[in-house]
């Protein structure tokens, strides 16, 4: 058992095991309480009582610090996505103290995210997210967790339809969309980045919009026509996922041409091949697409775009892979939203 004594106005909390022993001074006899508690648990699971001093009473917020800061120590960093969420995390919840996060203020978290526009699969990741750090924070740090609370509280969001599966996106963008669109960027002088060739090499390439920015001059094999794609975003390969993509013409859009040109448009052989901010492109592309009054496109779609025409130009499942860079055929399938006009010259082809 734990003594506490009263002295000059403060607690003196000693806990003893043995011939170890931990003192801490409180200004509230509760606090003293609640912090031997924790340090005779720590000791009982056989854990370091002052490794992590971690107590419920921290909040949310420096938890999640700590998180990220163990990850990074053990060579797992997060990456960008991921800490993004963290970030916004720490910012709508890490004033609250790790005993504020009860059953109920998950679930009112859940509806204020609800109320702000997220939808099912994004919350899905928030409540998720909020349960790792907090079984991190157990495993590695000892800390008392209500597991239950996180685990309700996904039940009930689950119930009242605010956490389920993202719906799976099947935009392709018309060729008069992009006629416009291509139109718009050439005509706008104040564009400084090269926006129709942007769009034209995502559906070319069916890359995200972040390998994109990222390949260099390094990276083109002119003999092969390939480029390497450094470390491709892969859900079971965090690093290392690096790919060889053929340039093809099969989608409409010559890649290795586009590239050519865009070798004349920077003047240099050095550095990134489109050496713009990723959010910059997105948003211009965001923006370009509500003045025209295209509806429900994001550049990301240009992926599914490129993907579904890799397909009408007659490559296999086994093929398309090497462009795209999926691991799983199974996850193809949302990709293959082939038009019904597009068989018509499929078939010619075969015969």
């Amino acid at each position: 058992m734990a003594s506490i004594d009263k002295r000059k106005g403060a607690w003196r909390v000693q806990v003893r095991r043995g011939r170890r022993s931990w003192n801490k001074t409180f200004r509230m006899k509760a606090d003293g309480e609640a912090w031997a508690r924790d340090i005779e648990r720590a000791v009982d699971r056989d854990v370091d009582p002052l490794a992590s001093r971690i107590t419920t009473k921290d909040s949310f917020g420096s938890l999640i610090n700590r998180h990220m800061d163990d990850l990074a120590t053990y060579g797992k960093p997060l990456r960008r996505s991921k800490e993004a969420v963290l970030r916004r995390l720490e910012a709508e919840l890490g004033s609250e103290s790790i005993a504020e996060l009860t059953r109920d203020r998950l679930i009112q978290f859940g509806r204020d995210r609800v109320k702000a526009g997220a939808g099912p699969a994004t919350l899905a990741i928030d409540i998720s997210f909020i349960g790792t750090v907090l079984t991190h924070a157990a495993a590695l740090h000892g800390l008392q967790v209500n597991s239950d609370a996180v685990r309700l509280a996904r039940v009930a969001l689950r119930r009242m339809g605010a956490i389920g599966r993202g719906q799976e996106r099947d935009r392709r963008p018309t060729d008069d969309e992009l006629k416009i669109l291509f139109t718009e960027f050439d005509a706008n002088i104040r564009n400084t980045m090269p926006m129709t060739a942007i769009t034209q090499f995502a559906i070319a390439t069916a890359m995200r919009l972040d390998e994109i920015v990222r390949i260099e001059w390094r990276h083109l094999d002119p003999k092969t026509r390939t480029i390497l794609v450094e470390n491709r975003k892969d859900p079971r390969d965090k690093d290392g996922n690096d790919q060889r993509v053929p340039l093809l013409a099969a989608t409409g859009y010559d890649a290795y041409q586009i590239l050519e040109q865009q070798r004349h448009r920077i003047r240099g052989n050095g550095g990134r091949r489109f050496p713009y901010n990723g959010r910059s492109i997105g948003t211009n592309f965001r923006r370009t697409c509500q003045e025209l009054k295209i509806e429900n496109l994001h550049f990301h779609d240009l992926r599914h775009e490129g993907t579904s025409r890799l397909f009408e130009a007659g490559l296999t499942i086994e093929q398309v892979p090497l462009v795209t860079g999926h691991k799983d055929w199974k996850m193809l399938k949302r990709y293959t939203q082939l038009r019904p006009e597009n068989l018509h010259a499929l078939l010619s082809k075969s015969v």
